[in-house]
């Protein structure tokens, strides 16, 4: 039997209402999150991997965490390394606001939230990446789909480059992001050059230029440190001491150049387990493991 031709589903004026209803429901019980659109910079040409990626942008926008009694996931996990928590979340987020909010903001007029995006969660103060969208969630009540669902995971930090313009999201960036350490020469009189976090320095050699981005200046103690360090040889070369870094405001030579510095690595977890196990194990034997010879 075909269904009832005097009742439709697809009354417009009860969409709309479903729809206004589940914006009011997400506004009352949900939370503010920032949503970073992916741009890719550079791709890998055999399997068309993101090699460089960047996040310029952060609309906020209001979604409802699924997640009732804490975050998915296997949760911490330790291991020699340290310890690595793979935490997962799911955000819901109307489609009426996903556009007004984000997607028509685009400059592609993106129909829904893409894989690989980035959401930040003030809550925790943590990032998460969108790993699957389902565009079907719930499935067509009243003949139509009002949400989206994004199924994400605990982003792992890998030399994104982060310019958002909210302190607290590109602090990612600062503490996790592998870095070079210029000292520069002491102040003289009178002058006033100095180096600003995020705009782009570069010294320039006779078959290259190498460039890179400031994540910190300190003008006391003369301190520059440049992260996403590249050449446009594609080559890997480090920073020299016999030329000048070159800025807007701003041309000094260093005195000296540590490489690798990585803040993350300051209190790094397997250096805490390392201190902690020599307490007991005696490393100077050939099998501490094993039995006593």
């Amino acid at each position: 039997m075909a269904t009832n031709p005097y009742i439709s589903q697809k009354n417009r004026s009860e969409q709309s209402l479903y729809e206004d209803l589940i914006i009011e429901s997400i506004k009352f019980y949900g939370q503010d999150v920032y949503y970073l659109p992916r741009e890719i910079v550079e791709k890998e040409d055999i399997f068309l991997d993101s090699i460089q990626s960047q996040f310029g942008d952060a609309y906020k926008v209001e979604v409802y965490i699924e997640n009732a009694e804490g975050f998915d996931g296997e949760g911490d996990i330790f291991t020699k390394f340290g310890i690595e928590i793979r935490d997962q979340a799911t955000f819901v987020i109307a489609r009426r606001r996903w556009r007004e909010l984000v997607g028509d903001r685009l400059a592609d007029a993106q129909f829904r939230p893409r894989e690989g995006d980035v959401i930040y969660l003030p809550l925790s103060e943590s990032l998460f990446q969108v790993m699957k969208v389902e565009t079907e969630t719930p499935f067509y009540q009243l003949s139509q789909l009002p949400t989206f669902r994004m199924q994400c995971e605990l982003f792992e930090f890998s030399d994104e480059d982060f310019d958002t313009g909210i302190p607290d999201i590109d602090n990612v960036e600062v503490e996790g992001a592998f870095q070079y350490e210029l000292q520069m020469p002491p102040r003289v009189a009178d002058d006033e050059s100095y180096y600003l976090v995020g705009e782009d320095v570069q010294q320039v050699f006779d078959d290259y230029i190498l460039n890179g981005e400031v994540t910190s200046w300190n003008s006391d103690t003369r301190m520059l440190k440049i992260a996403h360090t590249g050449a446009t040889d594609g080559k890997y070369h480090e920073w020299a001491t016999d030329r000048p870094v070159v800025g807007p405001n701003a041309s000094m030579t260093p005195v000296s150049q540590d490489e690798g510095v990585n803040e993350i690595q300051v209190d790094a977890q397997n250096k805490i387990f390392n201190d902690w196990e020599g307490d007991f194990l005696d490393f100077s034997e050939s099998n501490p493991f094993g039995d006593i010879i």
